[in-house]
Order: C-alpha cells, then structure tokens, then sequence
C-alpha cells in the first residue's frame, strides 16, 4: 500500500506561532480560488441492522435520509466544532451513502466545496464524521457494536499546495 509522505523535520506546523503558541492561521494573503475535498468514512453494523437500514424500517425512521442532513449541517458548522478552523463561505455539500453487503457496511462519501482563501478537507472530513454518527445514533438501540472506521481525505484540490489525490481506495 503506498502511503503518503511523512512531514519531514523542516516542515512546520501551521496552527503553532514561532513560540509555540496556537493561532488561527492567517490567511489575508492567500489567494481566493475555487477549493474542493472529498472525504470518506466506513461504519460496520450487523447483517440485521444493516438490513433495517437498506429497507428504511429502524424504529427510528429513515436512517440515510436522516444522516444525509446531519452531515450537511456537519459541514455547514466545523468551523464551530473545531477550534481553530476557518468559518468558510461553503458554495456546495453532496453527502453519498453507499450500501455494502458484503462487508456489512454503509459508507459515506462528502464532497465540500467553496471559493475561499483556505481549505474545505476539515468540512469534508466533519461531514463525514457527523453522518456515520448519526446513522450509529440511530441504530444504537438494536447494535450498540457497530464500528466507524477509515474516516480519511481522499482528495482535496485547489490552492497554494494543489490536488492531492489518496493512493487507493482505502489508503490514507
């Protein structure tokens, strides 16, 4: 599996002043362009969980519909969740969920996007975080051991830095 490279020792950590202090990264200078992240988690459940989610049949109601939503709003409030994130003007949030059999899992897929100084791959990262949450919030009465798993950026483009585009499908 190839992985991405390491930070090397000349390679400074952006949310910390020289002293050592943490900031909010100032972006005044940077340049507005057209930002793009995708992010994509996993969660695990049992067969028959699963299948309540598949048919939209948990005592709950409409599992995927619901965690769509959540993961929207996720995105829409990361700036409020993490500390030092950028309040971004975010143009667009498509939130997928996809149905494994096999493997006994939903997987969600975040697409954010916004014409800004700085980055959308934390928004992206949230809403995927805050849909699988929900859908475990949902389904915890009838399986508490389902496992949210692999939640990683897959691709973010635009920018100083560029495209970056995960190996794989499951790499990080």
């Amino acid at each position: 599996m190839t992985r991405a490279p390491r930070a090397s020792p000349g390679d400074a950590l952006t949310h910390f002043d020289p002293a050592g202090r943490a900031h909010m990264v100032d972006v005044a200078g940077k340049a507005v362009t057209h930002r793009v992240a995708v992010a994509r988690g996993t969660i695990r459940m049992k067969p028959a969980t699963l299948a309540l989610v598949r048919e939209g049949t948990a005592k709950k109601g409409d599992v995927i519909g619901v965690a769509r939503i959540a993961a929207i709003q996720g995105a829409k409030r990361t700036a409020d969740l993490i500390p030092l994130c950028h309040p971004l003007p975010i143009t667009r949030v498509a939130v997928d969920f996809d149905i494994d059999e096999a493997a006994s899992a939903v997987h969600c897929t975040a697409t954010v996007e916004c014409e800004g100084k700085t980055g959308v791959e934390m928004e992206a990262l949230t809403a995927v975080q805050v849909g699988l949450l929900t859908v475990y919030d949902m389904c915890k009465a009838v399986d508490r051991g389902m496992v949210i798993e692999r939640v990683q950026l897959m691709e973010k483009h635009g920018g100083k830095s560029g495209s970056f585009v995960a190996a794989g499908p499951d790499a990080p």
